[in-house]
């Protein structure tokens, strides 16, 4: 009969605990983190390892790939569910999580968690990076806003955008005061590079669309880029994960929690489980197919239908589930949107 480990993973050491069948403990240590110490500890004690867990988090990708690269049967476990077995401890260590690890491992009482291919790592983490960029260009308009204000200036709106409406302040309502010249120059060619980095990503995005069959085919939906396509692919990874693609929207935080005890049987709000921008991209799609004319009129008229029963906001939540849905049944049949729609 196998044995079974668990790895409480830390940046400089990992806990690592392995138990036979009955749950017994058999052999403990801390060892640096590093695929060849955790390897070389577990071959030189064990040959009939069963399983090896871990919980999720930032380091688990590289891991696991490196793991698996050397013939250890590895696995991530959700680190939600883990957590609810742990907390029931009245003491944290790393010794004592690696022994819950271990009995969660024996017993198959978890979550398996798929790593995704590298491809869609690599993807999330462009995406990942326009989206800080984008957020640092948000905090520097606002914060050139706010300063102005301490002075008097108001920024407002203006035709031609941001840009014009900063140069036309420093060059006329600044001149009276030369010593605050640097300081929003500083700022303005800082905002200028951001957008500049910002286009190169979104210059590599759209090359990557062009390049994927997939992403391709999902952008012939109504409101949904190449930024939003290649979230939604990232997030998926593989289509064939899902047995049904109404499970995409649940696996997207897009459907509502369900309580039910006993006489109590209540539906809550959407559960923002999984990937925050993915689900973040396809909101500001349902928004602009329910507010722009960009085609999917059956969308609209559906999404339309609900935001006068319960409101706009909750239809753009209802069309963002339906169209992750719609987005994985089209990459599942490699149909086009209205042939996915129609059947």
């Amino acid at each position: 009969m196998g044995v079974f480990a668990a790895l409480d993973l830390s940046q400089g050491q990992t806990a690592i605990c392995v138990v036979d069948h009955d749950g017994a403990i058999l052999a403990e240590a801390k060892v640096p983190t590093c695929p060849d110490a955790i390897v070389a500890w577990l071959a030189a004690r064990f040959d009939d390892l069963e399983r090896v867990g871990m919980e999720t988090g930032p380091l688990a990708v590289w891991l696991w790939n490196a793991l698996t690269e050397r013939w250890v049967p590895i696995l991530c476990l959700d680190a939600r569910h883990a957590n609810g077995v742990l907390k029931m401890m009245p003491n944290k260590t790393d010794h004592r999580d690696a022994r819950g690890l271990a009995q969660i491992v024996r017993t198959g009482w978890f979550k398996a968690v798929q790593i995704k291919s590298h491809a869609a790592y690599v993807n999330r983490a462009l995406l990942t990076a326009r989206e800080a960029l984008v957020g640092m260009r948000v905090r520097l308009e606002n914060e050139i806003r706010g300063l102005l204000k301490t002075f008097g200036i108001m920024f407002g709106k203006r035709v031609g955008g941001f840009r014009r409406r900063a140069e036309d302040i420093i060059a006329r309502e600044l001149a009276v005061a030369p010593e605050l010249l640097p300081i929003f120059e500083a700022l303005m060619q800082a905002r200028h590079d951001i957008l500049a980095r910002i286009a190169a990503l979104d210059s590599r995005t759209r090359a990557i669309a062009k390049r994927h069959a997939i992403v391709r085919l999902l952008m012939t939906a109504p409101g949904v880029g190449p930024i939003t396509t290649l979230a939604v692919v990232a997030a998926f990874d593989d289509a064939a994960r899902f047995r049904r693609s109404s499970s995409a929207g649940a696996y997207l935080g897009l459907t509502p929690i369900r309580y039910e005890s006993g006489e109590i049987s209540r539906n809550g709000r959407v559960s923002k489980r999984g990937n925050k921008f993915t689900r973040k991209c396809l909101f500001e799609a349902a928004n602009a197919i329910l507010n722009r004319n960009l085609g999917g009129s059956r969308l609209r008229s559906w999404a339309r239908a609900i935001a006068e029963r319960t409101g706009p906001r909750k239809a753009k939540v209802a069309l963002a589930r339906k169209l992750a849905v719609t987005l994985h049944a089209m990459w599942r049949t490699k149909a086009s949107i209205r042939e996915t729609i129609m059947a």
